[in-house]
């Protein structure tokens, strides 16, 4: 089995100095399928229709500005990474650079856009399961669960849940398997669909190769699963505290899932725009539409006669979305094991059974897997939510990394991004593009689950600060003084932009207006951080604990 003779033994106690820690049984190849086994999974088997139907056959171009995105935050994440192996460091890198309040905004970021994965993973799953006539009855008409459906969800998200519990080795020799599976399917499914349906005619056809124009190849990238199948690179971050080897492979493995996540979905966006029949657009890319097009890869198979590749698709429509969705669970409950380290959440979330779990964490995101399983919205229209929130959560370490090559300009870096200064801001500023092309609808929304985190991490934290408790956190509000000015600003430019909001921000002029921001943010950000020695302080005491047994 792939990645077995890359785990060791594993023979870390599990506590240190009193407090639980996590065991390094992950090696490069377990880091790498954690995050291409996050990358490939439902959006494989959704984005090429649901871009083609935003941005005509130029939604080829989207995906690759999606990629072009998506790899400069992977390479600023692969140097961090090197630099900080803990658990869950997407969370903590702006708490090492802004202190306290940023830590936690940020934590919040990323552990809403994790917990929610596994349950929309899970209703992809039944989506294409409908297919099936014993699976017909698990959704209503506007794509919510009936209440058979529901019990097979909860099912669904208590087998993620209990393979956790079994560790992190079982759970990364599940997903290797998994993986190779997930990584296998696409390939074929390009291989054949080029050798046996390809029609070049259909990238000038139906109105031509952009009949959306520029907006539409914009906002197909976040609106229609193209960054959210782009996602899950950060996998071999969150889980670096369990590695062998951090700092030569979390480089490696972060680097690698992204090009290989990146050449898979542009190439099965060409070849699905190449093989649809003419009758299927023929009113129009908007209008898209033949047979078994809830499941489109499949469907399609069938309606080109490779029944028998449709077959295949269907059974991948299980293994692929269960795969990320495992990924997830343990990603979420390594999310708030960072954040009550840094003293956001209550110290039971760091708590770890005796295969290294952090059990109550699992618990948690298997409460909130169920609590997403209630009537909200399908699959299509929680992506744009759930890619704002993740490219949120990443905007934090263009932060981050443009502070630390600053005050830690000698601090040892097991790889070295080329031109990071340069990057690094340019980065944050298309981190903020993706996030305004989401649209005004989507980002209110937004708006109001950041609230709901600032009410209930910042409940504790003033608590645990009243009490005196030994984690309590510093917010230190003159380092995170450009947080609040970012967020809002963002809004009130998405609300007045053509994204979904007032119209009263001219194309282009408003992407401008944004970079603008961006850059100012981010250079402001920088000049009001902490100092060299506050940033080492925050970082001594993880270290420490967390290293041990290493």
């Amino acid at each position: 089995m792939a990645g077995v003779d890359q785990l060791s033994a594993g023979s870390g106690t599990g506590t240190a100095g009193g407090r639980s820690t996590l065991r390094r049984d992950v090696g490069l190849i377990g880091l790498m399928w954690a995050s291409v086994g996050s990358i490939i999974g439902s959006g494989w088997l959704y984005g090429a229709e649901k871009a083609v139907v935003a941005a005509g056959p130029a939604a080829i171009i989207s995906w690759i500005i999606g990629a072009i995105a998506i790899t400069l935050l992977a390479l600023v994440h692969a140097e961090l990474g090197g630099m900080f192996p803990v658990a869950g460091g997407t969370a903590r890198y702006p708490h090492y650079a802004f202190g306290g309040f940023a830590g936690m905004s940020f934590g919040w970021f990323s552990w809403l856009q994790a917990a929610t994965v596994a349950p929309i993973e899970v209703e992809a799953m039944i989506g294409y399961a409908g297919h099936w006539n014993f699976a017909k009855g698990f959704l209503h008409a506007d794509g919510t669960l009936t209440v058979s459906g529901f019990f097979v969800a909860v099912l669904l998200m208590a087998v993620f849940v209990a393979i956790n519990f079994l560790g992190v080795r079982v759970m990364a020799h599940t997903n290797s398997a998994a993986t190779w599976w997930k990584i296998a399917v696409p390939l074929a499914t390009i291989f054949i669909i080029a050798v046996t349906n390809f029609h070049g005619g259909n990238f000038t056809a139906g109105g031509g190769f952009a009949p959306f124009g520029a907006k539409g190849v914009l906002s197909a990238i976040s609106t229609s699963g193209i960054i959210f199948a782009l996602l899950g690179f950060e996998q071999a971050i969150q889980l670096a505290g369990e590695s062998k080897n951090p700092k030569r492979d979390l480089p490696r493995a972060t680097i690698g899932s992204v090009a290989i996540g990146a050449l898979i979905y542009t190439a099965l966006q060409v070849f699905y725009i190449g093989a649809l029949p003419k009758m299927a657009f023929v009113h129009g890319w908007a209008n898209l539409a033949y047979k078994g097009i809830e499941g489109p890869w499949a469907g399609l198979a069938v309606l080109v006669g490779l029944g028998w590749l449709g077959w295949v698709l269907y059974v991948d429509a299980v293994v692929s979305p269960g795969g990320t969705g495992l990924i997830y669970t343990a990603s979420t409950s390594r999310i708030s094991y960072g954040l009550a380290r840094n003293g956001y959440a209550p110290r039971v979330f760091e708590s770890t059974d005796k295969r290294g779990v952090p059990w109550f964490g699992v618990l948690v995101s298997f409460i909130t897997g169920v609590i997403c399983f209630l009537p909200f919205p399908s699959w299509q229209q929680l992506v744009s939510f759930i890619t704002s929130a993740s490219v949120l959560m990443y905007a934090g370490a263009p932060l981050a990394y443009g502070v630390f090559s600053k005050q830690l300009e000698g601090r040892e870096r097991p790889y070295r991004l080329p031109g990071g200064k340069i990057i690094s801001p340019i980065s944050f500023a298309i981190a903020s593009l993706v996030i305004y092309w989401a649209g005004w609808d989507i980002l209110w929304r937004l708006g109001l689950a950041i609230l709901l985190g600032y009410a209930l991490l910042g409940s504790y934290a003033a608590y645990a600060t009243k009490k005196e408790l030994p984690n309590a956190p510093k917010l230190n509000w003159r380092a995170a003084q450009w947080l609040p000015v970012y967020l809002i600003g963002l809004g009130i430019i998405s609300w007045q932009g053509g994204f979904g909001g007032a119209g009263n921000l001219p194309l282009w002029w408003d992407i401008a207006l944004i970079v603008v921001f961006s850059l100012g943010v981010y250079y402001w950000a920088r000049s009001v951080s902490l100092g060299a020695e506050e940033i080492e302080e925050q970082i001594s005491d993880v270290e420490v604990v967390e290293n041990v047994g290493h």
